[in-house]
């Protein structure tokens, strides 16, 4: 099976918590604080590879997370990071975002990779809080906790040659004679499921050749596989155009020729546009001769057209150097053109509040994930903390206007709390 899209979930790890702790020994009753922070969470990394052909693996596994940080510890030990998770694409492949549809990375080069989730900070350990008038705090810091999110990953090949032409016209037997390829080869149509990459080479020259599944007419507005083979030749550099001449199965090669390279402009004006070199395939055959002469005259002088016969290799070599002539004159493929996205922790904190019930105020945002992190209910320094924070990002007072009185409940992170004038 060839998997060329799939939609998965990825989470960075979770930051280890800060430890809360006092040193003891003997002799000393109460010593000093030596609580450890957390460790910081594993990242999420998306790396291109090479001897990675197909996204099959992500088909049958779709949820990925990244190692936590471990929890910090006594004697201001700190938590050990958690491990990376790396995934392993082929060369081609875009990441997008599942929501936005923005591209986070175009995996263009062998051994290219991106941080796509970075994992959350260690909390902070209460050896960390001591201060001149805080000698001994009862409290540490959380870990940071990160957000799942899902994305697309689609391959689109990369080849400088993509060969294009109606099923059983003799792509994968052409494939198979100018590379080391070894594509599955029959006398029926849509044999070829998937795209098949080979290197061609001619002297010292080489290059990558993509035989991409027939076409059928309607492929661009999505007949039989017809967008999923389309998008393999996005990135081609030029089009080798394979043509039955001997029209055994009943079908006018012209009238072929016209249909594929219509579903090509219909798709992409960049396909349409592409140079081509057209092969006429099985001249071997009883009545090519004649067909080939209709078929010079219809496509005129300025289509280049090479006779052969794939199956014993007749013109294979003219059909070589013509590409690397080709070849030479056009500019070598480049990764997409597109604004980066990246998943950014919020610069800003915000805050909600919503009347959930009569006499119940509910307080969400970035802010409440903030005070989660950083505050202990039951120690009443970091207590005051937060009830700071609430009163200088003027949540009292717009807690009073929503209609809050003494004794209303306020539910802040899931902890519910009552309203004091």
């Amino acid at each position: 099976m060839f998997i060329d899209k799939v939609k998965i979930s990825i989470k960075a790890g979770d930051g280890g918590d800060g430890a809360t702790s006092f040193l003891h020994f003997k002799g000393v009753v109460n010593g000093g604080p030596d609580g450890g922070d957390g460790g910081k969470g594993g990242d999420v990394i998306i790396r291109a590879d090479k001897r990675v052909s197909s996204l099959i693996e992500y088909y049958y596994k779709t949820k990925y997370t990244a190692e936590n940080g471990s929890n910090g510890e006594s004697k201001n030990c700190f938590g050990k990071a958690g491990k990376d998770l790396v995934l392993l694409v082929p060369l081609g492949t875009v990441v997008r975002d599942e929501e936005s549809g923005n591209i986070l990375q175009d995996f263009f080069y062998d051994g290219q990779e991106k941080v796509i989730l970075k994992g959350g900070e260690g909390g902070k350990g209460n050896a960390r809080f001591v201060s001149s008038r805080r000698h001994a705090p009862h409290f540490s810091q959380k870990g940071e906790d990160v957000e799942r999110k899902f994305i697309i990953m689609e391959l689109k090949t990369i080849a400088d040659v993509g060969l294009v032409g109606f099923p059983n016209v003799g792509k994968s037997t052409l494939l198979s004679k100018v590379s080391s390829a070894k594509p599955k080869i029959a006398n029926y149509h849509f044999t070829t499921l998937s795209p098949n990459l080979g290197v061609a080479s001619y002297y010292d020259e080489s290059f990558v050749v993509a035989d991409i599944p027939g076409l059928i007419e309607g492929a661009s507005e999505g007949a039989g596989l017809g967008h999923d083979f389309l998008k393999h030749i996005e990135r081609t550099r030029m089009i080798v155009h394979v043509v039955d001449i001997s029209g055994v199965e009943g079908r006018d090669p012209y009238d072929d020729y016209i249909k594929i390279n219509e579903e090509l402009s219909s798709y992409s004006d960049t396909l349409g546009k592409l140079k081509q070199i057209v092969v006429a395939n099985k001249c071997d055959i009883y009545g090519a001769e004649e067909n080939l002469q209709i078929f010079k005259q219809k496509v005129g002088d300025d289509i280049t057209v090479i006779p052969i016969t794939a199956v014993n290799g007749d013109g294979i070599d003219k059909l070589l150097k013509k590409i690397v002539e080709v070849l030479a004159e056009i500019p070598p493929v480049q990764p997409l053109e597109y604004e980066e996205f990246n998943y950014e922790k919020p610069d800003h904190l915000t805050y909600e509040i919503e009347e959930v019930e009569p006499g119940v105020f509910e307080i969400t945002g970035t802010l409440v994930d903030v005070l989660k992190r950083n505050v202990v209910v039951d120690d009443m320094h970091s207590f005051a903390y937060m009830q700071k924070v609430l009163k200088d990002r003027g949540i009292f007072k717009e807690l009073r206007k929503m209609g809050a009185e003494e004794g209303s409940t306020v539910i802040i992170g899931g902890a519910e709390f009552d309203f004091v004038e």
